[in-house]
């Protein structure tokens, strides 16, 4: 019978133990293996050396499946990306497919190449190539998370680690997947929320500046025409001396408006900028508590997926406040996780930060006293993406009629500024023609 050297995990004592079995292929001393309580990373034929014979990948999640795999081939070349690898959204669908997968019983490593064969992504698909290797190498599927943390954030590879270490991959992944699929679905909702009004802004955007670089020094040409040495109405003079400025000083208005997106983004990345952006987009009348339910709608989500997926506590709380988005919330859960360190409770904490609203926080104590915490997260997560979709499409409603008085009220201003001369020129004519009228009768 042929024998096989082996590398395996010792399920009592958790150290590696290398040594020689006879079985019939490399599937069955797998099994064989497992029977003896040992967990298998590496099996090869004896005397054939890692590079010929085939290597065995570490078990799923459940333990229970092991494919013999060949060795590792020629590592490709990384192919170039623009951007980012993947987007969110593909991100989850790939969460949502590799979870079925697992949970139809097939080993995570089998599972990654099914999926690669069928990536279209060439970047996305390197690096699922990339994790293959990894765990070929002998390597947890975490670990090859791990390499690429512009593809997988923490919680991405903190949830995946509890799952490996608690035997619920499959059911990890089955809830990662839900959570992102629900982030994504907050997110379109609000995108399309947006789409109308952004759209009528730019359209009208385009239209005020077309009328003052085009439309506007053609009265100006008229207005200095008729009126000779007669001063125009200061409304006119502000609206003609924008319009030239924008006409005759075109790079200076773009070097403006980039220089202020730069100097927003800039400010945005300072800790103090950061800190008063985050005040501001909470506590703005009409759209503060807007972001304060989507904030609150995400950190309790998170913090709840990451409690019932068998994280600890305090790991969880910093992963909570390092993906929140918030810098605000990111403080108060410091706070947060301070007292919990302590031995005290998450409710409390939460109430003390005067951040979360007290529905929340009560919410919390009493999953806490119930033992029911990670449900009683989610359940708040429920309500508050319901409210924040209630509150965008209240606040579309409200942005429609709000956009277009603002530009009735632009528009009008530049109609006016336009009407004040003409007023001007018409009794200066009329004057003129009852001058010429009364010499005549004369």
């Amino acid at each position: 019978m042929p024998k096989f050297t082996y590398i395996a995990i010792d399920s009592s004592t958790g150290k590696d133990k290398k040594g020689v079995i006879e079985s019939a292929s490399p599937e069955q001393a797998a099994l064989d293996l497992k029977g003896q309580g040992l967990m298998p990373t590496s099996v090869v034929a004896a005397g054939a050396g890692f590079k010929m014979g085939a290597k065995m990948a570490r078990p799923d999640a459940a333990g229970t499946a092991f494919t013999a795999q060949a060795a590792p081939t020629k590592k490709k070349g990384r192919p170039m990306a623009i951007g980012k690898v993947i987007s969110n959204q593909g991100l989850a669908v790939f969460t949502r497919q590799l979870s079925t997968l697992v949970n139809a019983g097939m080993p995570i490593l089998r599972s990654l190449e099914t999926l690669a064969k069928q990536e279209k992504n060439l970047g996305f698909k390197y690096v699922l190539e990339q994790i293959g290797e990894s765990i070929k190498s002998g390597g947890t599927f975490s670990d090859g998370l791990l390499q690429h943390p512009k593809v997988f954030d923490r919680l991405y590879v903190n949830m995946v680690k509890a799952g490996e270490a608690g035997g619920v991959l499959g059911t990890v992944l089955d809830r990662l997947a839900r959570f992102m699929e629900k982030a994504e679905k907050i997110k379109g909702k609000v995108k399309a929320a947006m789409t109308y009004p952004v759209i009528i802004m730019c359209v009208a955007v385009l239209i005020v500046a077309a009328l003052m670089v085009f439309v506007i020094p053609k009265f100006e040409e008229i207005f200095s025409g008729l009126l000779k040495g007669t001063p125009l109405p200061l409304l006119t003079q502000g609206v003609i001396g924008v319009s030239n400025f924008l006409k005759n000083q075109i790079l200076a208005t773009i070097g403006i408006i980039v220089g202020s997106v730069v100097g927003f983004r800039m400010l945005c990345k300072t800790k103090a900028g950061s800190r008063a952006v985050d005040w501001v987009q909470i506590n703005i009348p009409a759209f503060g508590p807007l972001f304060l339910k989507a904030a609150v709608g995400r950190f309790t989500r998170t913090f709840g997926t990451l409690l019932s997926s068998g994280v600890p506590i305090l790991q969880a709380i910093i992963i909570t406040r390092d993906t929140s988005g918030n810098s605000l919330i990111a403080d108060a859960l410091n706070q947060v996780h301070d007292r919990v360190k302590e031995g005290e409770g998450v409710g409390k904490p939460l109430e003390a930060t005067k951040i979360f609203p007290t529905m929340v926080t009560s919410m919390v104590e009493v999953g806490e006293e119930t033992g029911a915490l990670p449900e009683m997260l989610t359940r708040i997560a429920d309500t508050y993406d319901e409210e924040v979709d209630n509150a965008v499409t209240s606040i579309t409603s409200i942005i429609e009629p709000i956009m277009i008085v603002f530009m009735a009220v632009v528009v009008g201003t530049i109609v006016i500024a336009l009407f004040l001369p003409l007023v001007k020129i018409i009794q200066t004519l009329s004057g003129g023609y009852a001058g010429c009228g009364r010499l005549l009768a004369g």
